[in-house]
């Protein structure tokens, strides 16, 4: 097959822009007979670094990045649509894959296509996630147009799949499955200094204890809920109360944000000595602090696939996560999970989790086998399988 594939959602640092990165590099890897075709605006293609043979590169002059401009209070220009549909037009492809709605942009009328929908938590969720009636509009446009123009839908859990065909009203044998994965960077420290030297870096004191949070700072992520159950535990452990470690861009999310609620619940609940904001940390260093954490906190009120909670698991790290999503099936026995809004629930998971160090062990031991278990390589044959018939 020839494969055209939307990646200007290269450069995001959120779970969509992994999907891309590490999706698209697999199908490479695993399909070395097919061709792809990638599509890229100028911010992408300053990051693209996929090598390959059966990898071809079309950059697309835009104004504006896609990752930049589809922000929860902006739009994309009709004129760098337009162009990034005429380039697609220019070339000779088969099928074309889209990792992202988010990014999606009209496709010529006769190319077969799969685009990728995560969730339905903005349909779920509208004014968590996006702010303004506009925002939402051009939303449901985008969303529309793109569920009309693809033969196939791609979902990256059963999960998810089951929330977009209630929230489009899609046929669940029109939506195929690709499962996400961890990265190969993250996998269990074996060296206590180094994971030492990470926790120093993100403002901790030698001999610290912390849990972590990773991802967006939205209001559907319900980080002040953390925020508050991290504070009721701190005051019952006093002297050994552990630290919350923030992590994610503060100042360069194109997502609605919280922070202000979230800075709020943590002057409310007078913790500010044991919340450090750690901003953007890479792969290898967030690898290290997972390692040394008692657990991995996402509690959202919906998750797609919840690829923090994956990664932190990875390093032998149970979690404490949300009932909405795929993580008590992906993750069994690897954590305690959580309905939104049940804060006794969730305050029982941290209490147990950091005061018995032999089931935190046990827990962390079974969510590594079980997030090992998954594979991005599985993840890439699912989607080309799916690309192959809708290509035929």
């Amino acid at each position: 097959m020839r494969v055209g594939i939307d990646a200007t959602c290269w450069a995001n640092r959120r779970g969509y822009g992994r999907f891309a990165r590490e999706i698209v590099t697999a199908m490479a890897r695993v399909a070395p007979e097919d061709q792809f075709v990638c599509f890229l605006d100028p911010k992408s293609a300053a990051c693209f670094e996929l090598q390959a043979p059966n990898v071809t590169q079309v950059v697309v002059p835009t104004k504006a990045a896609p990752s930049d401009a589809a922000s929860a209070s902006g739009s994309r220009s009709l004129a760098d649509m337009l162009r990034m549909s005429r380039a697609v037009a220019g070339e000779p492809l088969d099928v074309f894959f889209s990792p992202s709605v988010y990014s999606y942009f009209p496709l010529p009328p006769r190319l077969r296509a799969i685009v990728t929908i995560h969730d339905a938590i903005a349909e779920r969720f509208p004014l968590l996630t996006l702010p303004s009636r506009r925002a939402r509009l051009f939303w449901r446009i985008k969303t529309w147009v793109a569920v009309r123009q693809a033969r196939k839908i791609l979902a990256v859990s059963s999960y998810a799949a089951r929330e977009v065909s209630r929230a489009h009203r899609i046929p669940l044998d029109r939506i195929a499955i690709a499962v996400e994965a961890p990265s190969p960077a993250y996998r269990p420290a074996r060296d206590p200094a180094t994971v030492e030297s990470a926790a120093k870096a993100a403002g901790l004191p030698v001999g610290a204890r912390w849990f972590t949070y990773v991802g967006g700072f939205n209001p559907h992520k319900n980080v002040p809920a953390i925020v508050r159950a991290h504070a009721r535990l701190s005051r019952e452990m006093g002297d050994r109360a552990p630290y919350l470690l923030l992590v994610g861009t503060v100042d360069a999310d194109v997502f609605h944000g919280d922070q202000p609620a979230i800075k709020a619940a943590i002057a409310d609940a007078r913790t500010s000595s044991l919340v450090r904001w750690t901003g953007y940390v890479d792969d290898d260093r967030l690898a290290l602090l997972h390692s040394g954490a008692i657990a991995l906190l996402l509690l959202s009120e919906s998750e797609g696939f919840g690829l923090p909670a994956v990664e932190a698991a990875a390093c032998d790290t149970p979690v404490v996560a949300t009932l909405e999503s795929p993580l008590p099936e992906l993750l069994e026995g690897g954590g305690f999970f959580v309905r939104p809004g049940d804060d006794e629930s969730l305050l029982a998971a941290l209490r147990q989790l950091a005061t018995d160090s032999r089931l935190r062990a046990l827990m962390g031991a079974r969510a590594g086998e079980r997030a090992r278990a998954l594979s991005w390589d599985r993840a890439a044959e699912a989607c080309l399988a799916a690309l192959r018939e809708v290509a035929a």
